[in-house]
């Protein structure tokens, strides 16, 4: 599926965060933190989530400042923008963390098919077609694993998606090309286990499965360091 990067290859040092929906970058704090002390370059998109389009291009704008073989990483519905925007040539990885991950031709809104409903994460859209999540289920939904207080700020900050993103069709998919890692939350109440299983099996992402929420970019931001430095390593031939 991709062509690993010769042995003695230059370290990858650039890491590119790309947030999903609810939430903006600012919850990639400890993640980018970790990985900024050992030495990384990182730097986060802020996705207005207003359609894939408009994500993947703020994604390919950072993407653009890097001076060398990036590892983009998405959670969420980050995973899909990731999927499409993965082919920029600085892209050598990419890694999902409770991500989405349709393929070419595919909508976001089918990767749900044929899974378990989530009775817990609940979304309202407003007339305009942008959603948030329901506010008093947003702990139990998103981010049961964080105080009372975190939680609320959370609900409070959230960002509203166009939920017309999700029946938006795929033209590529990154991940096809590029080698993947997944980080899978086993407590996360946004998606069914099995679908992120079954997403991750069909990349042939190496997986690695946390306890945690779908908050997981949050409060288990050393697991998803970790995964995000293994894979620059070995992309480096280490």
């Amino acid at each position: 599926m991709f062509t690993p990067m010769a042995a003695g290859a230059a370290p990858v040092k650039n890491v590119v965060l790309v947030h999903g929906a609810f939430a903006d970058g600012a919850g990639w704090r400890d993640v980018y933190d970790k990985l900024t002390a050992r030495g990384y370059h990182v730097q986060i998109v802020q996705n207005p989530l207003t359609s894939l389009q408009d994500d993947v291009a703020a994604t390919n704008r950072i993407l653009d400042l890097q001076n060398g073989p990036t590892i983009l990483v998405g959670h969420s519905w980050g995973g899909t923008v990731i999927t499409e925007a993965g082919l920029h040539p600085k892209v050598a990885g990419l890694v999902y963390v409770s991500a989405l991950a349709p393929d070419a031709g595919e909508t976001t809104a089918q990767q749900y098919e044929g899974f378990a409903p989530t009775p817990e994460f609940v979304i309202e859209i407003g007339d305009d077609g942008f959603g948030f999540v329901k506010w008093d289920m947003f702990k139990q939904g998103f981010a049961h694993d964080v105080s009372d207080a975190q939680a609320a700020f959370m609900a409070n900050s959230q960002v509203p998606i166009n939920m017309s993103a999700f029946s938006t069709k795929l033209k590529n998919a990154a991940w096809r090309s590029k080698p993947s890692w997944a980080v899978i939350a086993t407590e996360d109440k946004a998606f069914d286990q099995a679908m992120l299983v079954h997403m991750a099996e069909r990349m042939g992402a190496k997986v690695t499965k946390v306890s945690g929420s779908h908050a997981l970019f949050i409060t288990r931001a050393e697991e998803v360091a970790d995964t995000i430095e293994n894979a620059a390593t070995s992309l480096a031939g280490k």
